[in-house]
């Protein structure tokens, strides 16, 4: 057997949490985004998803 296939057991891990604080910024900014949307169509139409 070869050395380089025993790389089983070992774990990968991320060296900089940077990547997770950009993607929990923008999912924070599209549920916000998403809350003021259905707020503003709630207060001007008086419901959220209306059907003509």
């Amino acid at each position: 057997m070869s050395p380089d296939g025993q790389t089983r057991g070992v774990k990968v891990t991320a060296s900089n949490n940077l990547y997770t604080a950009i993607l929990a910024l923008a999912f924070c900014v599209v549920l916000a985004t998403t809350v003021l949307v259905a707020y503003k169509c709630y207060s001007q139409y008086g419901t959220i998803f209306k059907i003509p």
